[in-house]
């Protein structure tokens, strides 16, 4: 052992250092470049460093040379926005998408630089609680009018009621002009009338022109006949007539008509029928052939029924009515009133001709007592001239003379 020590002293070995007794340390990679250059990428990696190299070529190119690649100017731009531009004047048509709509009303897009927007009351001739309730929804296209501007951001007021008071004023003109009958439901009343929708427009209508002798109260909601008296846009003045209405549509009441009606309201006597806006009783003795102890087992009130007039007073305003005579067999309008219904007609038509048959009888019966008239009676109670070969009372008298 210890000549092995010995020989161990005595070895000649090199000193060691610090610095060589490390191991060499390995070389540092750059963080992106070496592992490109040393390890393969995917394709996803491919396409990301891709598009991050062609970002950066295009924000620097945006950065230094922003018109490049451009055919005009900006000035150029201006110029072609300015000489494009839609005619924006007040009072001017312009068509539009809308693409927004709020509780307020809705934004338009009308191909121009400015804003454009429809407020709630602006939408709709009736009034509405927003305007989605009159089909005014993103994607609708329609024509505008232009009706103000917003001096603070420059934003377009547009119209769709004053088209459509435009379109309202001239039906009305139209009407007054053909002098027909038109509908109008009552809105509103004050001391002088009621107050009607006519067309859209809010029409006046004076209680010295209604036929009956109702309130504003009593006639609110309910729908009115009317003519026109009054069609003047530029007033604004818009005033119809219902006795007018009412004379034209009693003109047309004659005896043995068959008119439908709507059951008002009932009494022990009878039931009062609203025909045309015309209040007509249906006494209980002509509802049926067969007695009817308590009316509201036949008819109640709103009920849809036809009815035969059987008289008109009227300077009285009365008309009397009649189911009675419609009635194919006694006592139909109690068991089956729908099949009374689907006759009416063809029994008014019956009707008639008895009713004919009796005045030309009548009429007969008073010629016979004046034969100058040259007129006779046929064998079936028609009226006709008196022919040659017809006995006259004159040629009557002579053959028994003879």
């Amino acid at each position: 052992m210890a000549s092995l020590a010995q020989h161990v002293a005595g070895l000649a070995c090199p000193p060691l250092s610090g610095a060589s007794r490390r191991r060499p340390a390995a070389p540092r990679r750059p963080p992106s470049a070496l592992v490109c250059g040393t390890y393969a990428l995917t394709k996803d990696e491919r396409e990301r460093e891709r598009m991050r190299q062609l970002f950066d070529e295009a924000s620097e190119r945006c950065r230094t040379a922003p018109m490049e690649g451009v055919a005009f100017s900006p000035e150029d731009l201006d110029t072609a926005v300015e000489t494009t531009d839609i005619d924006t004047d007040i009072g001017s048509l312009i068509k539009g998408t809308i693409f927004m709509t709020t509780s307020n009303g809705a934004y338009v897009d009308i191909q121009s630089k400015s804003t454009a927007f429809l407020p709630l009351d602006e939408a709709c001739l009736l009034d509405i609680g927003n305007v989605e309730e009159v089909g005014i929804r993103p994607g609708l296209v329609e024509e505008f009018m232009i009706i103000d501007e917003n001096p603070g951001d420059e934003t377009l007021i547009l119209s769709l009621q004053a088209i459509q008071q435009d379109i309202a004023w001239e039906r009305c003109r139209q009407l007054q002009a053909e002098d027909v009958v038109v509908t109008g439901k009552v809105i509103s009343g004050n001391k002088g009338g009621v107050v009607a929708l006519v067309e859209g427009l809010k029409a006046f209508v004076p209680f010295s022109q209604v036929s009956s002798k109702s309130t504003a109260e009593e006639l609110l909601g309910k729908e009115l006949p009317l003519k026109f008296v009054e069609v003047d846009e530029e007033q604004g003045r818009l005033v119809l007539s219902n006795r007018k209405a009412m004379a034209d549509s009693q003109a047309q009441l004659g005896i043995g008509s068959v008119v439908l009606g709507t059951v008002e309201s009932l009494k022990p006597y009878g039931a009062f029928i609203d025909i045309g806006g015309i209040n007509g009783l249906l006494h209980v003795s002509q509802i049926s052939h067969d007695r009817v102890a308590d009316i509201s087992t036949v008819l109640q009130p709103g009920d849809t029924l036809k009815v035969m007039i059987l008289s008109h007073d009227r300077e009285r305003g009365r008309v009397s009515l009649s189911t009675k005579k419609l009635e194919p067999t006694p006592g139909d309008m109690i068991r089956n009133p729908k099949l009374v219904f689907e006759k009416a007609d063809e029994m008014a038509q019956i009707f008639r001709q008895r009713i004919a048959q009796a005045e030309a009888m009548a009429r007969a019966d008073m010629l016979r007592f004046q034969p100058e008239s040259g007129l006779t009676l046929s064998s079936e109670g028609i009226l006709g001239p008196l022919s040659s070969d017809t006995p006259s009372e004159d040629s009557g008298e002579e053959l028994t003379n003879e």
